[in-house]
């Protein structure tokens, strides 16, 4: 069984919030051989593909799950309960595969490990985890970025 879970964008799945992928090959492979799950967090929140995109206003993932911080798209729709349902299905999804690790987008309001961007749509990045790497984090999973597996498994 496989022991790695995924952003499925990065797997090449399109699913981005502009119905694209941010395909890393070295994961596409990790899926195709068995080794990685592809999940996406915002697709299981029952957000379309398209979307307009979202960010995190008020602080991190770690303040929208506190209730603190509210997750808004461009078009100012609070899209926080999809966040947050998405966030759960992955968790359920990274326990039902016993994850020893997982592989998320750097920057998305959902996936980013250690960067998000600001809220204000002007591709300005700060420090802090998505709704969904946050939640997964809180329960004791390793999550790492796109470009922190290369790290992992050059060692």
């Amino acid at each position: 069984m496989a022991e790695i879970l995924v952003s499925a964008c990065l797997a090449g799945e399109k699913c981005k919030y502009s119905g694209g992928h941010n395909l890393v090959p070295a994961i596409a492979e990790l899926v195709r051989r068995g080794k990685a799950v592809p999940v996406c967090p915002e697709a299981l929140g029952g957000l379309t593909i398209p979307r307009p995109p979202a960010e995190i206003r008020g602080g991190d993932g770690y303040d929208v799950l506190a209730g603190r911080a509210r997750v808004l798209d461009k078009e100012g729709r609070d899209v926080t309960a999809a966040f947050l349902r998405g966030a759960t299905a992955t968790l359920a999804k990274a326990r039902e595969i016993a994850a020893e690790l997982v592989v998320l987008k750097e920057k998305s309001p959902s996936c980013g490990s250690k960067l998000i961007y600001d809220g204000t749509f002007t591709g300005t990045a700060r420090p802090g985890p998505g709704v969904t790497a946050a939640l997964l984090q809180q329960h004791g999973f390793k999550v790492i970025s796109e470009g922190e597996i290369y790290q992992v498994f050059l060692r």
